[in-house]
């Protein structure tokens, strides 16, 4: 009976000890909620809707017939109708389509012949493993559709065939997708930690205090803080895409100059981030909690491992406060499709309002909590 009144003593102290602190009981709790919802919503790899848009040259029953099909299986859903292959470009590279169905002006009659016709698809090949699915959606429809068709016509062979193209991808590979978004996730990931830590660890090592009584104000002490991070943060994006240049031979197909514009402007936005978590956090434990609860978030809503598309509504809604998302946007533009500054604005803007909100907030954290 000693024994066991003991070990609940010890039990008693520890569960008093460990939900003492009101953040403490926050951290074992909400964590754990959100993670759960997240990860069920937005981690998936299903691909349940499928956007296209349709080049139709023939614009015959036959035509209509095919695109019906895709439109009837309950996954591809018509964005577009295109009137000529100029218009392709741009509905592929604003991500309004996943890919595009074109159809040539001979498609009924060459059918009706018994001779084999070609429908193209191109693919945005941004997101392999996104594209390589929906390819194979398609292969699915074009089967179906060849055997109604050999049903109404009495043709033995196969009628349709698929001619896929991979824009920006060409050999779908994933590693083409995912390396270059490494250079934003990395980045983050090791700027986020930094600057949560840099406060933390100084109050947990008793300096802080004696960097408060010297002439610096908190303003001018964040910023010390915070541009050392920001420093090492494009260092790393720099490492990363040396490797996916010189190791993975992914050409780059944009300019430094926009790639490392829109980097900073990234950078400093995560940057007031960790400034606030290191202000916020007692000691550098706290730190690491609070930055790891957070990045995990962070990196699924960023379209970076499953299609932000694919995520129910309210998921997506949610995405538009993650700077990872533009930074994941952008740098897979500029790198793999080679735009200028002037089309990844609205992934600059954003981040420029993201960073004038958690830069200040974390200053006024500074005033508040840390003099």
């Amino acid at each position: 009976m000693d024994t066991l009144r003991r070990i609940l003593i010890l039990c008693r102290k520890e569960f008093r000890a460990i939900l003492k602190d009101p953040r403490s009981r926050i951290v074992l709790f909400l964590p754990v909620v959100m993670q759960s919802l997240v990860f069920g919503y937005a981690a998936t790899y299903d691909l349940s809707s499928v956007p296209f848009a349709v080049l139709d040259q023939d614009r015959s029953a036959a035509s209509r017939e095919l695109v019906a099909k895709f439109e009837g299986s309950g996954i591809f859903k018509r964005v577009a109708n295109l009137v000529d292959s100029g218009q392709i470009g741009a509905v592929i590279d604003e991500k309004d389509a996943l890919l595009v169905i074109q159809i040539n002006p001979d498609f009924e009659r060459q059918l009706e012949a018994g001779q084999p016709s070609a429908v193209q698809v191109i693919l945005d090949g941004r997101n392999s493993n996104t594209s390589g699915t929906a390819g194979r959606y398609v292969a699915t429809v074009v089967d179906l559709f060849n055997a109604d068709w050999r049903t109404a016509h009495g043709a033995s062979a196969p009628s349709l065939t698929v001619e896929a193209r991979a824009w920006y991808n060409p050999n779908l590979a994933t590693r083409w997708s995912i390396v270059p978004s490494l250079i934003a996730t990395l980045s983050m990931l090791q700027t986020l930690m930094l600057t949560a830590l840099s406060v933390a660890r100084e109050r947990e090592q008793g300096t802080f205090d004696q960097l408060l009584v010297t002439p610096l104000r908190p303003v001018e002490i964040m910023i010390g803080k915070a541009v050392p991070s920001i420093t090492i943060g494009l260092i790393q994006a720099t490492v990363i895409m040396l490797v996916a240049l010189f190791w993975f031979h992914i050409p780059m197909a944009g300019s430094l100059f926009t790639l490392y514009t829109g980097l900073l402007v990234f950078t400093i936005a995560s940057v007031g981030i960790g400034l606030a978590i290191s202000a916020f956090s007692a000691n550098m434990q706290q730190a690491m909690l609070y930055t790891f609860v957070l990045l995990m978030p962070l990196m699924m809503l960023s379209g970076f491992t499953t299609p932000i598309s694919n995520m129910p509504q309210a998921m997506q809604y949610l995405t538009y406060i993650d700077p990872l998302r533009y930074a994941v946007q952008l740098v897979q533009r500029v790198y793999l499709e080679g735009v200028g500054i002037g089309w990844v604005l609205n992934d600059i803007w954003p981040l420029l309002v993201i960073g004038g909100v958690t830069l200040p907030t974390a200053a006024w954290l500074f005033r508040h909590r840390l003099v």
